[in-house]
């Protein structure tokens, strides 16, 4: 189960590219403003051999020296396909980049970059090349983890992105288009930045030219740290474009940790629906200003009910963390441990309260709602189609059962006014304007009685969200 939140659809302008050639998502909102860099270039440590004024670039020489060594080139081959002639063509080699974590040769990269692959190999600076076993991916952050068979390997070393400011200078190393050990540079655009509202990674954006290939490598700052992983470029044409986003690498290393640990990656809900906090709602709640995320639906079985939040109540901290708006706390959030024990801080009758919150586990389970057998697939019910624009089933027991939902349907194909809106296929609507939603007759009825626009309630991914449909 998931921290519950409001997401909206929007058309996209241009698409998100992750940057190792064979890979593209395109996402419904996505920020395009590019900082520009002002005043002095700030001074770097001894040990990177950095140097800077005002008038000119730093030399990046001390990175690359003392770290390029651990950047290597990694080769994921295809699993092979048949052609078109009925014989069995030829798996594909995709290529990316990746960055050694430990002497004992763990590497970080992206998911992307081996997603399906049968053979991945790592090749260093120096010429070896090693067969590597994939440890762990986890799709949601983009983040896999590798490991190879050698010992007193050369390492990167690990920042703190929060400690990072836009407008500095960053460098990444990689291998685009297959180029080894190619060094770009560029600044800090901005700080997190996500696609949609239900994103746990703020991706760093950076003006840093990556083109395929660079994916997975890393992004350093002046002080020779490993700040971010080179993950995506936002482009009309495929190429580099001014815009690139790296993950952040202290989300990427909290992934890493439980991918070696466990296999796989748990991440944390309190079973809230939040929204930002507007300029008329801070000034009547006797806030200084718009910062937090104000509730607005609790899940009456989740773990924020059992720990006394309230509706109304403004979210402004988690474990001591302030937090700005609703983003930022889906981030803080999905990092919880499920099961630990977090102090949320709410501003509530003008007044801060701590109060504490055993953190619930997501469920990745709901995003493919199809049937897990033959004899349970049943066909799309077209009744709810001509206004809002939707083909829908019911629930299967079993999904009923494991989603822990009262009712629901699921939508199957979705178009006009509900795609639109941001509907897909596999959401879960389960209640129209505030009224619960138990077969898909009800849905039809309501649907037909509704006046311009309806509100839906949806879960999507374990998560509920608010959408308003101008229906047709």
């Amino acid at each position: 189960m998931t921290t519950k939140k409001y997401w909206r659809g929007s058309a996209a302008a241009c698409v998100v590219l992750a940057i190792a050639g064979t890979y593209a998502i395109s996402h419904r909102q996505a920020d395009a403003a590019v900082g520009e860099a002002h005043g002095e270039v700030a001074g770097a440590g001894a040990s990177s051999g950095i140097t800077g004024t005002r008038s000119s670039a730093p030399d990046f020489s001390g990175i690359v020296t003392r770290y390029g060594a651990a950047v290597v080139h990694i080769g994921a081959k295809q699993a092979a396909t048949g052609g078109e002639d009925g014989e069995g063509g030829h798996g594909g080699e995709a290529l990316g980049s990746g960055f050694i974590i430990s002497q004992d040769g763990y590497v970080l990269t992206n998911n992307h970059v081996v997603e399906g692959a049968e053979k991945v190999t790592v090749k260093l600076t120096d010429g070896r090349e090693f067969r590597a076993r994939v440890v762990g991916t986890d799709k949601t952050s983009d983040v896999a983890v590798l490991k190879i068979e050698a010992s007193n390997l050369p390492t990167v070393k690990i920042g703190d992105p929060a400690n990072s400011k836009v407008g500095e200078w960053v460098v990444a190393i990689g291998s685009p288009y297959g180029f080894d050990s190619t060094v770009t540079s560029g600044i800090i655009s901005a700080k997190a930045r996500q696609f949609s509202d239900d994103s746990p990674i703020p991706f760093i954006q950076t003006d840093v030219p990556v083109n395929p290939g660079n994916s997975g490598g890393p992004l350093f700052n002046l002080n020779g740290e490993v700040i971010g992983i080179n993950s995506m470029i936002y482009s009309r044409t495929g190429g580099f474009q001014g815009l690139s986003f790296a993950i952040p690498i202290d989300a990427a290393m909290h992934v890493k940790d439980q991918l070696v640990r466990t296999g796989h990656v748990s991440r944390g809900r309190i079973g809230v629906g939040v929204q930002p906090v507007s300029a008329e709602q801070a000034k009547s709640l006797g806030l200084a200003s718009t910062h937090g995320a104000l509730v607005g639906s609790i899940d009456p079985s989740g773990p924020a009910q059992a720990a006394g939040l309230r509706q109304g109540d403004v979210i402004v901290s988690v474990n001591g963390t302030r937090i700005e708006g609703t983003r930022e706390l889906v981030g803080q959030v999905s990092q919880l441990t499920p099961g630990s024990i977090a102090t949320i801080s709410v501003w509530r009758n003008g007044a801060e309260h701590k109060l504490s919150v055993t953190v619930g586990a997501q469920s990745s389970q709901l995003a493919s709602a199809t049937p897990r057998a033959p004899q349970l697939q049943q066909q799309p019910e077209q009744q709810a189609r001509p206004r809002l624009g939707v083909a829908v089933r019911p629930l299967t027991a079993d999904e009923q059962q494991e989603a822990s939902l009262p009712g629901g349907v699921v939508v199957q194909q979705a178009g006009g006014p509900a795609a639109a809106a941001g509907i897909q296929a596999g959401d879960i609507i389960v209640a129209v304007d505030g009224k619960l939603i138990r077969n898909v007759q009800q849905l039809k009825q309501m649907i037909t009685q509704a006046d311009d626009s309806v509100s839906l309630t949806v879960v999507r991914d374990g998560e509920e969200a608010s959408v308003t449909v101008n229906l047709g």
